[in-house]
């Protein structure tokens, strides 16, 4: 039977060496007030400690002081394991600096482990990883010297065929955050973004007999309908009701409670990029790329986005007319609106359905769609792509491998070379006007996010989109598809290439 307490009641239900799983997208619908009930224990008792941390898509605020920071920075957790530290932004240096085991697992492998675990099963099975550095033939999910479990990733062979084995450790303690809990303990998920893994993180807790601890917003007398309650009462053990900070306006459009029609959507998000991003439509490399890259889209499209240069493809989407004739998709589970950038990913404008996330992965993982966008760091001469590890820092692999691993398209979207790279495009005539000073090709990547020779046997396309030039993967590594007008292919593409390329 649950009871309601404070933050700091509950949170004495967490026992030294528990293992706690956390409910949340990067840096959105994390129970923030339960993170710092932890901290201020943390700092009184140095208990509970021994942690393991496990989430899906990571449990930042985009604040190092703020929400779990704390108590990672100063020793309480001894192993954490995410498909993206983006938002944890002193954790993520931490992990370079071997403070603490810490091992990087694509998110929906993830998300599919704790539904698996739900279920009374140790893990999953799962093509997604094959060939890239989470094998264990390659690299492993260990980011840092410290990371040596082999046990959280295995190469199997089953009835013939290759599968990666993703198995995490019991989860003990779930933290979560809701809506509102009614009489009876129900949660519901009306004023959220999402609800992410929610549920099966509680399955997994009660299988495991051990606790969840729900972050509410308030207390409701009216029973909620039945098919509202994303968590029911009979799961949880503690409720803490913490009223939540005022929203700007432009937020409440992404919690799904008043409708939004599509020729709508772009002055919403004109609202919400002005309290979270940093000026990416007037970035010409970004605008040049996202432009072409639109090209790609075809009537009826199921479609994922990613973050950085790939969302100016939706912007461009809208002003070519094809963004309503589409289906955009985000990782955090919603379809069929307008994913939201900057410190609010995972929301979606005007969404038509937003369910849980290891059923998104279903999605993606089946090649449900039929294109994708996404960034990289670096691309090498077979093709091979690192999106998730960047000189001195590392963000994380999230959804990127699931959503790359079958769909029949893809589309990477990134800039030839970066740091001071200078770009004009008029009529049409891109020109260049200032070289980067790193290069974004290069004979051998530092670590492999996409695998080249993955996709030729899957028989995917994959499409390399820059601001002067778009390859082609082939069997051969990369051909030269296309040239932009303005661009000299000697001097600008071909003497700047550590290797050589088709033509």
């Amino acid at each position: 039977m649950f009871e309601i307490m404070s933050a700091d009641e509950a949170i004495r239900m967490i026992r030294n060496g528990d293992c706690i799983c956390v409910n949340s997208f990067v840096g959105i619908e994390s129970p923030v007030e339960l993170h710092e009930a932890i901290y201020r224990r943390y700092q009184k008792m140095q208990a509970p400690r021994h942690l393991t941390m496990i989430s899906s898509a990571g449990f930042g605020v985009w604040d190092e002081n703020r929400n779990a920071e704390g108590y990672i920075r100063d020793g309480a957790v001894d192993k954490l394991i995410c498909g993206h530290f983006g938002a944890m932004l002193s954790t993520k240096k931490l992990v370079l600096e071997d403070r603490f085991e810490a091992y990087n697992l694509p998110l929906g492998c993830i998300s599919h482990a704790i539904r698996a675990q739900a279920g009374g099963l140790p893990g999953c099975l799962s093509k997604v990883g094959l060939d890239i550095f989470v094998d264990p033939r390659q690299e492993g999910p260990g980011i840092n010297r410290l990371s040596m479990d082999d046990g959280l990733v295995k190469y199997v062979e089953v009835d013939g065929e290759e599968f990666l084995y993703y198995k995490l450790p019991k989860i003990t303690v779930a933290l979560i955050k809701g809506t509102a809990a009614d009489r009876k303990g129900n949660i519901t998920y009306d004023d959220q973004f999402m609800s992410g893994d929610a549920l099966s993180i509680c399955q997994a807790v009660k299988a495991n007999r051990g606790k969840v601890i729900v972050q509410v917003d308030r207390l409701v007398d009216t029973p909620s309908r039945p098919r509202n309650a994303i968590i029911p009462g009979c799961l949880v053990d503690a409720i803490v009701v913490i009223e939540p900070e005022k929203r700007n306006e432009a937020y409440e459009a992404l919690t799904g409670s008043f409708e939004i029609k599509y020729d709508e959507w772009e002055n919403w998000n004109e609202k919400i990029d002005s309290l979270s991003i940093k000026g990416t439509r007037r970035n010409p490399v970004g605008n040049i790329i996202g432009r072409r890259a639109a090209k790609e889209l075809r009537v009826d499209d199921i479609v994922n986005i990613g973050i950085g240069l790939p969302e100016m493809v939706s912007r461009h989407a809208r002003k070519n007319g094809m963004l309503d004739r589409i289906t955009l998709t985000v990782e955090s589970g919603g379809i069929g609106g307008f994913p939201v950038s900057g410190e609010a990913f995972g929301a979606m404008i005007g969404a038509a359905s937003v369910y849980d996330m290891a059923n998104q992965f279903d999605l993606y993982d089946n090649g449900g769609l039929d294109i994708c966008f996404m960034g990289a760091y670096e691309v090498d001469q077979y093709g091979n792509v690192n999106a998730h590890r960047g000189p001195g820092a590392y963000a994380g692999i999230g959804g990127f491998a699931n959503i790359t691993a079958k769909t029949p398209t893809v589309i990477f979207c990134l800039s030839f070379n970066t740091k001071g790279l200078k770009v004009s495009r008029k009529k049409g005539i891109v020109t260049i006007h200032q070289e980067g000073t790193i290069s974004k090709f290069v004979k051998k990547v530092a670590s492999v996010s996409f695998s080249a020779q993955r996709a030729i046997q899957n028989g995917q396309k994959v499409l390399y989109i820059t601001e002067r030039c778009i390859f082609q993967l082939t069997p051969k590594g990369l051909k030269l598809l296309e040239v932009y007008p303005g661009i000299d292919e000697e001097k600008d593409i071909i003497s700047q290439l550590p290797f050589e390329v088709e033509r």
